[in-house]
């Protein structure tokens, strides 16, 4: 068996499936081995599907040696986070309040098994993915690859750690406020938040009224771009669509995205937060390596519209309607509760005003795009911080901790733009730099082949972890 098949991309390793040079069953061995090596240290899995994913390898490797047609993801090992329905497993949200397993899949962990994946186990979040924090009571602390003293953000934290510390491919996480894209940036990653209604919510109608969506995260641009042809796609039930896209998303990554015209800003959308020195470097060397590949690039002033009265009502009622969903309400933590409780002013015409709101803050906010076609900003605002942030305190203590994580990221869940963080470098503490790229409404092609250029001309690298193992 090849030994660092768990390192590779998932490009590599469905050309390897399928040529026959690589099984199914070897990749998943090399997969739960790392995860068995490097998990406990870090914490990124919250269930490993051992024998599942055994068997549900051995059927791949039989499927193409008896001719079936192997899929784009074929043999695979994918994780997925908490919240998503995996048939058998209790959906969690990252707590304790559920204890039924679900029946079956939920229509994006149904895709990636039908395109030829191999569902390998789930990973942490905080309860409900109400924070850009990976802890919670129930499942503890999830660390950073790049230094274990350190969060690897959230609420797709453990998705994060799983992808950048070797142990999978590419996971699934989902963005609410920037949760894809913040532990994308802590832990050196590319993570794109597609345009609202890209992929299916079902079984749910929606995520959080429209602020959450659901996509991968990964080692490179190309990964994410072949998980997404696969689950892109609305659903009947779903209380938002996106229209198709000119071209699949693959094809984006693999072309040239021509001379574009892009604006950079340092300013947060969030009044009072200051962007760290370093991530003000990394968007600055990030301009200015645009500018030598040819395109257009200036500073700009985005003059954010204030998203507060869409965001707040949206995240206090998701958060509302994902308790009252639970089997055990008593169960909550005290936070999600005493959460609950505040946000009891939140009714369906509360939410219904907030959705109306956040439609005249995305005419605002898109105004940057009338003279260009991407903007360029830090991804977050400050370093990541170490461990234990949500140890004391309740829900505004957290929230207020939280501001700085989601300033320049959350505007974006409100007006539904695909959004991406794109690896920018190490910085002297160690820790990844990352920069957002925004785009116009459904355009998440332009994202995927302006990403991929730059991935081109910076490689990025994943933390060495093997002295630790």
């Amino acid at each position: 068996m090849t030994s660092n098949l768990a390192d590779l991309g998932v490009a590599e390793l469905v050309r390897r499936t399928t040529s026959k040079e690589a099984t199914s069953a070897e990749i998943v061995e090399d997969c739960l081995a790392r995860i068995a090596q490097r998990d406990p240290a870090l914490n990124a899995f919250s269930v490993v599907l051992g024998a599942q994913a055994r068997a549900e390898a051995a059927a791949r490797d039989r499927a193409l040696e008896t001719g079936e047609t192997p899929g784009p993801l074929h043999g695979v090992p994918i994780a997925v986070k908490e919240e998503l329905d995996v048939a058998g497993c209790v959906t969690t949200h990252g707590g304790r309040s559920n204890s039924t397993p679900a029946a079956r899949d939920g229509e994006v962990v149904r895709r990636l098994r039908a395109a030829g994946a191999v569902i390998i186990g789930k990973t942490r979040m905080p309860e409900f993915g109400q924070w850009p924090y990976t802890e919670s009571v129930d499942g503890g602390i999830t660390r950073n690859p790049w230094d274990p003293r350190h969060t690897p953000g959230g609420s797709s934290g453990g998705t994060a750690v799983a992808v950048a510390a070797g142990m999978v491919p590419i996971a699934i996480g989902g963005d609410g406020g920037g949760s894809i894209r913040i532990p994308s940036a802590c832990c050196g990653l590319f993570g794109l938040k597609p345009e609202r209604g890209r992929v299916s919510t079902s079984p749910e109608e929606h995520h959080w009224w429209g602020l959450s969506t659901i996509g991968p995260l990964s080692r490179s641009v190309l990964d994410s771009a072949i998980v997404y042809d696969v689950i892109r796609g609305a659903s009947d039930g779903d209380m938002f669509s996106a229209a198709p896209p000119a071209t699949s998303f693959t094809e984006a990554a693999n072309a040239e995205p021509g001379r574009l015209r892009i604006g950079w800003s340092t300013k947060a959308v969030t009044v009072g937060v200051r962007p760290h020195p370093a991530h003000v470097q990394a968007v600055r060397d990030t301009a200015q390596l645009l500018t030598d590949l040819g395109h257009d690039v200036r500073e700009v002033d985005p003059h954010y519209p204030d998203p507060t009265l869409a965001f707040v009502p949206q995240f206090l009622g998701g958060v509302r309607t994902q308790s009252d969903a639970v089997e055990h309400f008593d169960r909550l933590e005290q936070r999600t509760r005493q959460l609950y409780r505040l946000g009891g002013w939140v009714r369906r015409s509360v939410i219904d005003r907030a959705l109306r709101t956040g439609e005249k803050v995305s005419s605002k906010a898109n105004r940057v795009f009338d003279d260009m076609d991407v903007l360029l900003t830090p991804t977050i605002a400050h370093r990541p911080r170490p461990t234990g942030v949500l140890d004391r305190g309740g829900p505004v203590r957290a929230a207020l901790t939280a501001m700085p994580m989601i300033a320049y990221t959350a505007l974006w869940n409100v007006t539904g733009n695909p959004a991406a963080s794109v690896p920018a470098g190490i910085a002297d503490d160690g820790l990844p730099l990352a920069c957002q790229l925004v785009g116009r409404h459904g355009e998440e092609t332009t994202l995927l082949s302006l990403a991929a250029q730059i991935e081109a001309a910076r490689p990025w690298s994943m933390p060495v972890l093997e002295e630790r193992a």
